[in-house]
């Protein structure tokens, strides 16, 4: 019988170390401005006991513990706004307009030999075009009368005033994401964009409490694997000659070569996924971060951040979302929140609302 799914195939390491948003969210004009996406880093998980509301249910009215993730948000910057026209080839880029100002962390990440460069010099001219009031508003004109879609371009800060934001993080490169903007017109939308120039944007701007989101991430890697920890397919028996974690055939005689559906060793984790429909438990908030913790059940004044932090993360001292269930990824890894695609607003599961009455912030180590 077929071991695993051939839609994941080809099981390649994924080139961009980052989950990438390969459709956004329908737009409504109705609504107003927003970001359809956020970037977030995985700090790691505890678990919560909360009261359930599900009528019908064995569990209605009494408490369940579940497993939640926590996902450390420092706010983005918006440094840019591109528009998109359609084509008969699907959608292209027609127009970009750059704040005037932006930080190193971000020029870090698009200029080459960043230590070599004379670091006036980038984005220098762009600064000086659309610092120019004229300039960038014939850009914007032009844009909003071709343009079909828009996207914010934003970045996250990893250094500010030369210290780390995440400890646990390394990079000092900024992670850059081109982000739809959903709700008004077109001209409502590249307004919005270039009024949050060199603004920064929270998590709680995007996505509430109760609220679903779906997950972009790289999984964690794993490196080369045989067939059974790859596909799982059935070990042989125990006195099989050369082995047993093998696929006993691996076809017939003709034709003459081996099929692509045939399961074969090779590469297994750091694969491109998306998980939808998570739900949001908790939204945290930097400026009262010591209350992150406690509950309407248990009062006492605590921190989200288990004792002696997070392991392989250290301590989370941004605003975060906590997430029902895991997620893809190794901890400090990125991961994409965006929006749901689907309206699953009228699912049980998306419709209850959370009453959480104890967080667990014992040691994790």
């Amino acid at each position: 019988p077929r071991h695993g799914s051939l839609a994941f195939l080809p099981k390649k390491r994924c080139k961009l170390g980052r989950g990438k948003i390969k459709a956004f969210p329908k737009d409504d004009p109705s609504k107003k401005p927003h970001l359809t996406g956020f970037i977030g880093f995985k700090a790691g998980m505890t678990h919560v006991i909360r009261d359930v509301e599900k009528p019908g249910s064995k569990l209605h009215l009494k408490e369940t513990s579940e497993a939640v993730t926590i996902i450390e948000t420092p706010p983005m910057t918006v440094v840019g706004c591109i528009g998109y026209v359609n084509t008969p080839n699907g959608i292209k880029g027609f127009k970009t307009i750059w704040a005037k100002h932006v930080n190193d962390g971000f020029k870090k990440r698009i200029v080459r030999n960043w230590y070599k460069q004379k670091k006036t010099l980038a984005f220098s001219k762009l600064g000086v075009k659309y610092g120019n009031e004229g300039e960038l508003e014939k850009a914007k004109n032009l844009m909003k009368k071709y343009c079909t879609s828009v996207r914010a371009i934003c970045h996250t800060q990893m250094v500010v005033e030369n210290k780390k934001r995440i400890r646990g993080v390394q990079s000092k490169k900024d992670p850059i994401m081109e982000l739809q903007v959903n709700g008004g017109s077109i001209s409502d939308k590249i307004d919005w964009i270039v009024s949050k120039f060199e603004q920064d944007v929270r998590v709680a701007d995007v996505f509430q409490k109760d609220e679903m989101l779906d997950c972009i991430v790289i999984t964690k890697g794993h490196g080369m694997k045989g067939v059974t920890s790859r596909w799982h397919t059935k070990k042989l028996p125990r006195k099989t000659h050369k082995g047993l974690r093998k696929v006993a055939c691996i076809g017939a005689w003709h034709p003459a070569r081996v099929a692509y559906s045939v399961a074969r060793a090779g590469q297994k984790g750091y694969h491109h996924r998306t998980e939808i429909n998570k739900k949001v438990y908790r939204m945290g908030d930097k400026s009262d971060l010591k209350n992150t913790g406690t509950t309407e059940a248990d009062i006492a004044p605590k921190s989200i951040n288990p004792m002696g932090g997070f392991p392989l993360y250290g301590y989370v001292k941004n605003d975060f979302v906590m997430i029902k269930g895991c997620c893809g990824g190794p901890k400090r890894r990125m991961i994409t929140l965006r929006k749901s695609l689907l309206s699953s607003c009228a699912t049980r599961a998306a419709m209850e609302k959370i009453n959480l009455r104890l967080i667990d912030t014992s040691s994790k180590k």
